[in-house]
Formats: C-alpha cells, sequence, structure tokens
C-alpha cells in the first residue's frame, strides 16, 4: 500500500472527444503526458471529470488498458469501475485489473439507493478484488458514506482510503485513526493537506495547472492558495466537469467537444474564465493559447 499513501497529487483525467464524438486518444496522451511533466503521482481514468458515466464500457475499459500501455511506468493507474450494479462494478473492475490497472476507485450505489448493510456488501464484493479508494461524495450520490460505514470496511487488506468530499473535519477524524483520506474538494485541499492530515488530494483543477497543484501539495503556501482558489471556484459553477472542458477548450488543450447532456458555459461564465486564465503564466497553463471563444465554436454530440 505504500505507493498508493505516498500518492498526494491525483488528477481525474479530463477524458477528450474528436470531431465525430469519439475519444481523441492523442489528445489524452498530451493531457497525460502535462501530468507527467509537473509530476502528479497518478491520474483516475473514467471519473466523473472524465466522464465515464458518458463512456460505454468497452470505451472505458479500452481507456484504462491504453493508460497503463503507456503511462503505467511514470503514474498510478486508477480505474473509476464502480457502477450502482453491483454485478456490473464486480465484472468492470475484474476486467480493469486483468487490463493492468493498479487500483480502483468505488462509488456507493447511486439513485438505486440501498440500506448501510447493502452498501457494505457491495463495497465488501469490490475489495475482495483488488486494491481500492472509496469515493463519498453526498451532493452526488445522494448518500454520505459515515464512519460507521467506512471504518469496519477500512479493515480489509485492500482498502486503501476514502476520497472524502463532506469536509476537512471527516477527514481529520479518519486521519487521527489512520483512515488514509484525500480531499474531494480542490477549494479545501491545501488546508486539509496541511493543517488536518491528509495524504492529498483527488483533483480536477490539476488538469489545467498541474504544476501549481503540485507545489500545493508539497508544502504550504499562502499566497499561492489564495491566488489559485478563484480559478478553484469558477470550475465548480456549474457540475463539473462543464468548466473544466469549457476551459480546456479556452486553452486550445481539446478540442471544442462536448458529448452531451453537457454544454459550454455561457458567454459571461467564459468572460470570467477567461480574466482568471490570463492570471496564470501560461507555461502553468496546460494548453498553448487563450481565447474567449464563440457560442458557433462548441460542437455537441450524442
Amino acid at each position: 500500500m505504500n505507493k498508493f499513501k505516498a500518492a498526494s497529487l491525483i488528477t481525474a483525467i479530463k477524458t477528450p472527444f474528436n470531431a465525430k464524438g469519439d475519444i481523441d486518444f492523442n489528445t489524452y496522451d498530451q493531457l497525460v503526458a502535462e501530468q507527467v511533466k509537473a509530476g502528479v503521482d497518478g491520474i483516475v481514468v473514467g471519473g466523473t471529470t472524465g466522464e465515464g458515466h458518458l463512456l460505454t464500457w468497452e470505451e472505458h475499459l479500452i481507456l484504462i488498458a491504453h493508460s497503463v500501455h503507456k503511462y503505467s511506468k511514470d503514474l498510478l493507474i486508477i480505474g473509476n469501475t464502480g457502477s450502482n450494479n453491483t454485478r456490473e462494478a464486480i465484472k468492470a473492475t475484474q476486467y480493469g485489473f486483468a487490463a493492468g490497472m493498479d487500483a480502483t476507485l468505488q462509488i456507493n450505489p447511486y439513485y438505486g439507493r440501498s440500506s448501510s448493510a447493502g452498501v457494505m456488501a457491495h463495497f465488501e464484493k469490490l475489495l475482495d478484488i483488488g486494491p481500492a479508494f472509496i469515493y463519498n461524495v453526498p451532493g452526488r450520490t445522494g448518500q454520505d458514506l459515515t464512519p460507521d460505514i467506512i471504518e469496519p470496511l477500512s479493515k480489509h487488506k485492500n482498502f486503501i482510503g476514502v476520497k472524502e468530499c463532506t469536509g476537512n473535519e471527516r477527514i481529520a477524524y479518519y486521519e487521527a485513526q489512520g483512515i488514509a483520506c484525500w480531499s474531494g474538494n480542490d477549494d479545501e485541499s491545501a488546508v486539509g493537506r496541511h493543517q488536518h492530515g491528509s495524504h492529498g488530494v483527488i483533483s480536477v483543477t490539476s488538469n489545467i495547472i498541474p504544476g501549481l497543484m503540485r507545489k500545493l501539495m508539497d508544502a504550504p503556501d499562502k499566497s499561492l492558495e489564495q491566488s489559485v482558489q478563484p480559478l478553484m471556484n469558477w470550475l465548480f459553477c456549474e457540475p463539473n466537469p462543464i468548466a473544466i472542458n469549457t476551459a480546456l477548450m479556452m486553452t486550445g488543450a481539446v478540442a471544442p467537444v462536448f458529448r452531451m447532456p453537457y454544454k459550454a458555459l455561457t458567454l459571461e461564465q467564459r468572460t470570467e474564465g477567461l480574466a482568471l486564465l490570463a492570471k496564470v503564466a501560461e507555461d502553468e497553463r496546460v494548453g498553448d493559447k487563450l481565447s474567449l471563444m464563440a457560442d458557433d465554436e462548441f460542437q455537441y454530440c450524442c
């Protein structure tokens, strides 16, 4: 488990699409190369930011296998193979480990929610397969994974830790018990790391400023933390991954292609983001340009 516990910056990597709406593997490789260059420790493949919920399972698993083949020497490859269907999650997780991923990210059953006993049984089945991060994001699942669920699961040999989105108080509580936590909230992650003992962050923002996020995780830097807070806040002005997609399109890092139901930020929102991105040094931004873009420059695929 040491290699996982040492990973303080993990990027929930964006999945780019080409003009046909298919995965753009060449651009994906360029995005991941920027993460490697910045010293990121790992990537979550096909997570919320990577729009795993909009990928077919075939696309999802091919992307995991591609990432393993290209980057396993440079990064921890964490496949988001969770599902609200236990049978489906087991199958995807088995395939992900067969493809060579280092660990899985698992979410509790959403929409068709279960009891606490059912949630625990769901995770136990998945932990039996291989190393796993448990993801607690009640804002998306509608169900908080409270300590009475996490603490028993933490005793499983394949339990790595929690991606925790309920805040630093919960993180500090777990860390005091030796339960590893990674913040799921970029805006709280530096404080979580340096004041509350978190192991790090699984980040959206590091898609666009990986080097600065690396610095935030490595050492306390109040000035840097304050300077990037407005950008972090803007990146969550709409449900993730709408803003990070739009930002990477504005910097030319990815083609301006959305899979629906996502649509680009409004012109007013993009204008705000342009000003924030312009304050970041060019060599710290992913992408080689910066433009406001017109509404008709964005393409939408089903």
